[in-house]
């Protein structure tokens, strides 16, 4: 990757007349600024079908886009949706929050309208879209139809017959949800229709597009449902072991992820055939991959099921560099971020080296009077991503104004030369743009300098996370040329 920068900036965040980002004219617009303020990158967080809790962490499938990022607007414009359609959902709460249980209740009934007239017009095209991702597609389609009919819960409480998917019971929902089941295909469909749009464009600017993945699944996931031979489930088909990592930081009691653990040693039987496909379909939606919690295929935070935190768990290989020497040899090299934070041993280190793919220094962790921090900017390589903090930190204003180590924000305040007249924000910013770091990536929440309240995610806690929207003036001229002079002043620019 060659020197330059670029901004974190979930699609869900995007402002928009309709209660959430969507890869509508807000998308376009935000790439536009990008392309003004000199950035060569654009990171979103996962794209997922999101679930409980509304973490893009934790979607019903490992491919599958999630429905609320369709834009209306451009559904109406296909002839889809009649302007009346638009004007029953124009959300009227906060417009700088995302409020999902609003938007379950009411996305879905539009979206199903303009199904009605998909079936119409577009039924060839989406047949053939059908048959082009049937890999995925056809056990999603048909998760979320027998999803819908059993009020929404989990696969694992579904009547034994079809949770553990018998023939007679597949072929009985197969034709009886057949039509709910051709919605769920027109979702995706859409999806991917307006998503490769929107990447096209933002490409056709110079920009590439770096998208995350987690390294799990969601225990509650077609994945799950439709390939349990993939986990270590028990006869039931409830997992055996869940993920999550040890306590640090963050938690006292470590995460508690919950995710199904894989069976490694089935996966190595099949040449990882399920992973090299995740990797091959995420790289028809982005440019550059970072895989979540990179750490895990080295050693992974196994604990038994059932536990209420993450205390009781113990580290466990996992495929180390066997999975990614079969990933090269299927799919040649791939632009991969290693998200390497966390407790990292001399094991792990030696690892993502010998992968080859850059690690990230974020700049928030750097400044820890109590010991010398691998984040303080000295001590850099240049084969690495700097980032000033990412979807789980606080925002800088955030993180100086309520952190409880004042000493460590005297320190920032010293090494960074952070100044009111510069604002801290930009200080950081500059922080991470002059390192020797080949990329350097910030929040647009810091670009904003916003308190925590536009804070994205508080790990192990659930509710009032993943909502921050953007106001919708926020990209300004004035705000362009700043980044951009930076960006030139320190040799980022395309």
């Amino acid at each position: 990757m060659k020197r330059s920068s670029g901004i974190i900036m979930h699609i869900s965040s995007l402002p928009e007349k309709h209660g959430i980002g969507t890869f509508g004219a807000s998308a376009y617009k935000f790439a536009d600024f990008l392309k003004e303020s000199g950035q060569s990158y654009w990171q979103i967080l996962p794209l997922g079908h999101t679930g409980y809790g509304d973490s893009p962490y934790q979607s019903f499938s490992a491919f599958a886009g999630n429905p609320y990022f369709i834009d209306l607007d451009i559904l109406a414009k296909e002839g889809l949706l009649e302007k009346k359609d638009l004007q029953k959902v124009i959300y009227k709460g906060k417009n700088d929050q995302v409020d999902y249980k609003w938007l379950f209740d009411t996305r879905y009934k539009v979206l199903k309208k303009a199904y009605l007239k998909a079936k119409k017009v577009l039924n060839n095209e989406i047949k053939e879209f059908v048959v082009e991702n049937k890999s995925w597609l056809n056990d999603y389609a048909m998760y979320m139809a027998i999803k819908e009919k059993m009020n929404f819960v989990s696969w694992q409480e579904w009547d034994l017959d079809i949770k553990l998917r018998k023939e007679e019971s597949m072929k009985h929902y197969r034709m009886s949800l057949a039509d709910e089941i051709g919605f769920w295909e027109f979702i995706q469909y859409e999806f991917y229709k307006q998503w490769n749009e929107l990447k096209a464009y933002v490409n056709e600017l110079g920009i590439q597009i770096i998208g995350d993945i987690p390294i799990y699944v969601a225990s509650d996931s077609s994945d799950t449902w439709a390939h349990p031979e993939l986990f270590k489930l028990d006869e039931d088909k409830n997992p055996i072991t869940v993920a999550g990592c040890p306590p640090d930081a963050f938690s006292e009691t470590g995460q508690l992820w919950g995710n199904p653990i894989y069976d490694w040693e089935y996966l190595e039987k099949t040449e990882y055939a399920w992973w090299v496909m995740r990797i091959k379909e995420s790289l028809k939606l982005f440019d550059v991959i970072r895989i979540d919690h990179f750490r895990g295929f080295e050693s992974y935070w196994e604990v038994p099921y059932g536990e209420t935190t993450a205390v009781n768990g113990k580290w466990v290989k996992g495929p180390g560099l066997k999975l990614f020497k079969q990933i090269r040899e299927d799919l040649g090299e791939v632009n991969i971020i290693a998200e390497d934070l966390g407790f990292l041993t001399d094991e792990v280190l030696e690892f993502r080296d010998a992968t080859g793919y850059p690690g990230m220094k974020v700049l928030q962790f750097a400044f820890d009077t109590r010991e010398q921090s691998d984040y303080i900017p000295h001590t850099y390589y240049k084969h690495c991503i700097v980032y000033t903090g990412t979807h789980d930190n606080d925002t800088i204003k955030g993180w100086m104004e309520t952190t409880g180590m004042k000493e460590d924000v005297a320190y920032a305040k010293t090494y960074l030369h952070l100044n009111d007249e510069e604002g801290q924000n930009w200080g950081f910013i500059r922080g991470a743009w002059s390192s020797v770091g080949d990329v350097a990536i910030t929040l647009m929440q810091d670009l904003l300098d916003l308190g925590n309240e536009a804070r994205m995610n508080l790990p192990s806690t659930l509710g009032g996370n993943w909502i921050w929207r953007m106001p919708e003036a926020s990209l300004t001229g004035a705000l362009a040329e700043k980044l951009y002079n930076l960006t030139k002043l320190y040799g980022r620019c395309k």
